[in-house]
């Protein structure tokens, strides 16, 4: 299992930075590795929205698909797999002030048993750190640059 915490402060109202988090199309332009993210039926945010997801980590892509556990407006977002390669992440959203964000994640990625396991987790491990830095920076670049625009 990989587990991962960070916390970041984004210079964005806490309703930006959230509605840019929770809007799916945004998803492959700043998380790290995410290649397709893509709502499954109906519904494509919000409490029960289900997406197609794809992970290029190295040389390999992993499938999963997640559902989103947990929601609140401004607060909250939680997704976890229900298909594919397990992981769980919770995105958690505090203002800090009228114009700054404080931006929480924590992921979990379980990953098989076996030899398999073994090789996969070989390969993901020097991606990480790179992951949480691209991800971070990319995602408070960008909520930064809609907060400007939208000011």
């Amino acid at each position: 299992m990989i587990e991962i915490h960070h916390t970041a402060v984004a210079g964005a109202p806490v309703a930006g930075a959230f509605d840019y988090v929770d809007d799916y199309r945004h998803v492959p332009s700043w998380m790290f590795g995410i290649t397709k993210f893509d709502p499954i039926g109906e519904q494509d945010r919000g409490l029960g929205a289900v997406y197609d997801a794809a992970m290029k980590i190295g040389p390999k892509t992993l499938g999963s698909v997640v559902k989103v556990t947990g929601w609140e407006r401004n607060s909250l977002i939680e997704l976890e797999s229900i298909d594919g390669l397990y992981t769980h992440s919770r995105w958690q959203f505090e203002a800090v002030g009228e114009t700054e964000t404080r931006l929480t994640v924590d992921f979990r990625y379980d990953l098989p048993g076996g030899l398999a396991g073994k090789a996969l987790g070989r390969i993901i491990e020097p991606f990480v750190a790179q992951a949480i830095r691209h991800t971070d920076a990319t995602l408070r670049r960008q909520v930064e640059e809609v907060a400007r625009r939208s000011a």
